[in-house]
C-alpha cells in the first residue's frame, strides 16, 4: 500500500458536473486531473450509459466543462485552431465551442464567441443564453485598426496602470474587475451575433430560462455590490425587461423556473435573535422558499427552512469541478443542502413539503435529473468524488481508498457549557501502535459558516500518514445546525473559541497516547483567523499554521472584496460605528501576547483576505522575538489549498508538514 504524501495529488482523479442528454439516454460528466507538466488542471469529458462501462468522450484534456445541445450532441469550450490560440494569447476576450457527437466522430469547430463566457445555455434554434465577463476597456478599440489596436489591446492585456472606479475594485480569483461587467446575452449562432440583455452598468448574478422567459439576479453597478440583488425577467420575443425586486429587498439565491413560476430561497434578515440581544439574524438568517410570478412579481411563501438550499459547504481539497446545485423536474425540486456535517439531495414540492435525503451521508457535490432519473457526484467511503445513479449505485471507480494507507475519522460529539452538542472526528496516524506516544494537529474549518465531515480530505490523510492525530470540529458558527447555532456574529474569538478548546480537551482524555505538549493548530480563512486569535490567547501550542488569515477588521474592511459587507455583518459594527469592537476582536491586537512558533501562509491575489493580514502578523510576531515564518505564493489566490496550482498546494503541503515536524516531533 502507499502512502498518502502531498505528491498523492498527481493521482487523484475528480468526477464533477453530471449532465442528462436531453433524451435520457446518456450522462456525460467530467474527470479532471493535476498535471504535473503543465502545473495546471486538464479534464475530459466521459460518459455513462446503462449497460456500459463509463468511457471517455473527449482526449485533449481541454474538455473541463460542456453543454448538451437539443440535439443530444455535446458542446464544450476549447482552443484547439491555431488563430485561435493567438487571438487569445494577443489579450482578445474569446471563447471558442467545439461540438461532438457521442454516437461517434471527432470534434469540430462549432462557432466563437467574442466574450469570456462562463455559462451557456441551449435554448434551441441556434441561439444560447450566455453570462459572460465584458471588458469596458475593449470598447475603446473598436474603431482602431492594425498597429494601433494591436498595441491598445497590449495595454489591455497588461496595463501600465490600473484605473479604479468601481467597488468590489478586485475581486478573489479574477484580480481587478474594475470597469469590468458580468452581463447576461443571447448568441445566434447563424448570425455570430451576441446581444447583451443586461444593462452596460449592469451585474449579473445568474440565471434561469423557461419558453421565451429569462429570469435573472444581479444590480447595477452604482450598487457597490455590497447589498442583496435585485430578480429581472426579461421578455426574449419582445426584448423587454422588467424588475420584479428591487436591490436590497431579500437576500438569497434565485433557483430556477418551476412550471411557469420562480422558485426563490430567500431572506429578509428580519428574524430576531433569541438571545434577548434585541440583533436580527440579518445577513446569517437561512432562507425560505418563496414562489414568485415572473408576470406581476408577488412571491408567495412555500415553506420556511432552516439550512442551506442549492449548494452544499461540507469541507474538502479533493475535489475539482462544478455542476448542478438546484433543478426543476415534473412536480419537484430538486436542491442540495447541508444538514448537520453532510450536503444532501432534498426535494421540495408544490405544497412546500420538503422531503427527507435522498442521497446519504456525506457530500453530494452535484446533480442531474431527467423525468425523475436522478445521478449524482458525491463524496462517500473516503473516497473520491465518483458518479452514483439515483439508487446509490456508484457508477464510476476512478478512486481507490484501498491502495493507500488511509486514516479513517471517528466520529466524537461531546456538550459544551453551554449545552450544544459538538460534532468532530479523530483520525489515528496509520503507524498508531498502542502505548506510543504521538503528537496531534487541530485544524480548523473556514467559513464560518461551513462544515467539516468524515469525506476525504487530502492534506488531512497527508499528516495522518506523517504519524500525526488529526482532530477537527464544527463549533458554534458552523453550518447545517440552524440559525441559533450558527449565529456567532459580534462573537468572534468567544464562544466559537470556547467550543474549540473544549473539543481539544475531550480529544487528548479520550486518546491519552497523544503528548499534549506536541499539539499544532492549523485553519485557512476564519480557520486562519482563529488560528491568529488562538496564538494570542493561550500558549498550549507547540506550533500554529495561519492560512489566507483574517488580523485586523479595520483594514479588512476597506481592502478585502467583500469586506464592506463580511465585516459589518460578521461583527455588527463598523469602523465608522464602533471601531473599538472591530479592534477588540482582531488578533493582531493580542500578538503582543504570542509566544506559540508560527508559520503564516498567504497569496499576494488573495483579494478575499488579502495579503496585509499575514504581513501584519507576521511582523508583529517579529516584533515580539517569536519563532515566524511566512510564505507568499505569488500568482494565487484565496483557493490555493483547494484549486492552485499544484506545485504551490504540494510545496503549501511540505511548507506546513515541516515546521509542524519542527516544533511537534
Amino acid at each position: 500500500m502507499k502512502k498518502i504524501v502531498p505528491e498523492t495529488l498527481y493521482e487523484m482523479r475528480f468526477v464533477s458536473a453530471p449532465s442528462i442528454s436531453p433524451d435520457g439516454t446518456m450522462t456525460a460528466f467530467v474527470v479532471s486531473w493535476a498535471d504535473e507538466e503543465a502545473n495546471g488542471y486538464k479534464g475530459d469529458i466521459w460518459l455513462a450509459q446503462e449497460g456500459a462501462e463509463p468511457r471517455p468522450l473527449t482526449a485533449g484534456g481541454d474538455g473541463r466543462s460542456f453543454v448538451w445541445t437539443e440535439r443530444n450532441t455535446v458542446r464544450f469550450p476549447a482552443l484547439r485552431d491555431g488563430a485561435d490560440k493567438k487571438r487569445a494569447d494577443a489579450g482578445e476576450p474569446l471563447t471558442v465551442y467545439y461540438e461532438i457527437d457521442p454516437r461517434g466522430g471527432e470534434a469540430r469547430r462549432a462557432f466563437a464567441i467574442p466574450e469570456a463566457v462562463g455559462a451557456i445555455r441551449d435554448i434551441g434554434g441556434g441561439k444560447y443564453l450566455c453570462h459572460y465577463t465584458h471588458d469596458t476597456r475593449m470598447d475603446a478599440l473598436a474603431a482602431l485598426e492594425g498597429p494601433a489596436r494591436d498595441k491598445a489591446l497590449a495595454d489591455v492585456r497588461d496595463p501600465a496602470y490600473y484605473v479604479l472606479e468601481d467597488y468590489p475594485f478586485w475581486f478573489n480569483g479574477r484580480h481587478i474587475i474594475s470597469g469590468k461587467r458580468d452581463r447576461l446575452g443571447l448568441f445566434d449562432a447563424s448570425a455570430g451575433t451576441l446581444t447583451p440583455i443586461t444593462d452596460a452598468d449592469f451585474n449579473c448574478d445568474g440565471f434561469d430560462w423557461e419558453g421565451g422567459l429569462v429570469a435573472f439576479t444581479g444590480s447595477p453597478v452604482s450598487h457597490r455590490n455590497d447589498g442583496y440583488s435585485g430578480v429581472y425577467v426579461h421578455d426574449l420575443a419582445g426584448g423587454g425587461t422588467r424588475c420584479l425586486m428591487e436591490p436590497d429587498v431579500m437576500g438569497g439565491d434565485l433557483l430556477g423556473f418551476w412550471d411557469g413560476k420562480l422558485l426563490l430561497a430567500m431572506t429578509d434578515g428580519k428574524l430576531p435573535v433569541p438571545d434577548g440581544s434585541g440583533m436580527t439574524y440579518e445577513d446569517d438568517q437561512y432562507p425560505d422558499f418563496f414562489l414568485m410570478d415572473p408576470a406581476t412579481g408577488e412571491r408567495t411563501l412555500l415553506a420556511r427552512y432552516e439550512a442551506s438550499a442549492g449548494y452544499g459547504t461540507v469541507g474538502s481539497d479533493a475535489r475539482l469541478g462544478g455542476g448542478w446545485g438546484a433543478k426543476a423536474d415534473g412536480d419537484k425540486f430538486y436542491f442540495l443542502t447541508t444538514v448537520d456535517d453532510s450536503t444532501f439531495l432534498r426535494t421540495i414540492d408544490r405544497d412546500g413539503r420538503v422531503s427527507p435525503p435522498l442521497t446519504p451521508a456525506g457530500s453530494c457535490d452535484s446533480f442531474d435529473v431527467r423525468e425523475g432519473s436522478l445521478v449524482y457526484c458525491g463524496l462517500y467511503g473516503g473516497e473520491l468524488c465518483e458518479l452514483y445513479g439515483g439508487d446509490g449505485r456508484r457508477l464510476t471507480h476512478f478512486s481507490r481508498t484501498e491502495d493507500y494507507t488511509y486514516a479513517p475519522p471517528r466520529m466524537h460529539t461531546f456538550t459544551d457549557r453551554d449545552g450544544y452538542v459538538i460534532h468532530g472526528w479523530a483520525m489515528r496516524p496509520v503507524d498508531w501502535e498502542p502505548g506510543r506516544r504521538y503528537p496531534a494537529i487541530l485544524h480548523i474549518h473556514g467559513g464560518p459558516r461551513t462544515v467539516f465531515g468524515d469525506v476525504f480530505h487530502h492534506e488531512m490523510q497527508v499528516w495522518a500518514n506523517a504519524g500525526y492525530f488529526v482532530f477537527y470540529c464544527n463549533p458554534r458558527g458552523s453550518d447545517g445546525r440552524g440559525n441559533e447555532f450558527g449565529f456567532i456574529s459580534g462573537k468572534y474569538g468567544s464562544i466559537d473559541y470556547e467550543d474549540i478548546m473544549a473539543f481539544l480537551d475531550e480529544m487528548l482524555s479520550q486518546y491519552p497516547e497523544v503528548d499534549p505538549a506536541r499539539v499544532g493548530v492549523t485553519g485557512g480563512s476564519y480557520g486562519g483567523f482563529m488560528t491568529n486569535w488562538i496564538i494570542g490567547h493561550t500558549d498550549r501550542f507547540a506550533a500554529a499554521a495561519s492560512q489566507r488569515s483574517i488580523a485586523n477588521w479595520t483594514t479588512f474592511e476597506y481592502t478585502t472584496d467583500i469586506g464592506l459587507r463580511f465585516a459589518k455583518g460578521q461583527m455588527r459594527a463598523t469602523t465608522d460605528t464602533d471601531a473599538e469592537k472591530l479592534w477588540s476582536h482582531s488578533p493582531l491586537r493580542y500578538a503582543k501576547n504570542c509566544h506559540t512558533p508560527t508559520l503564516f501562509i498567504h497569496s499576494d491575489n488573495d483579494f478575499r483576505c488579502w495579503m496585509s493580514e499575514g504581513l501584519a502578523m507576521f511582523t508583529a510576531l517579529k516584533k515580539a522575538g517569536v519563532e515566524t515564518k511566512l510564505c507568499l505564493f505569488r500568482g494565487e489566490n484565496h483557493e490555493l489549498s483547494r484549486s492552485g496550482k499544484p506545485k504551490n498546494r504540494i510545496s503549501r503541503m511540505n511548507e506546513i508538514l515541516a515546521w509542524m515536524d519542527k516544533y511537534c516531533k
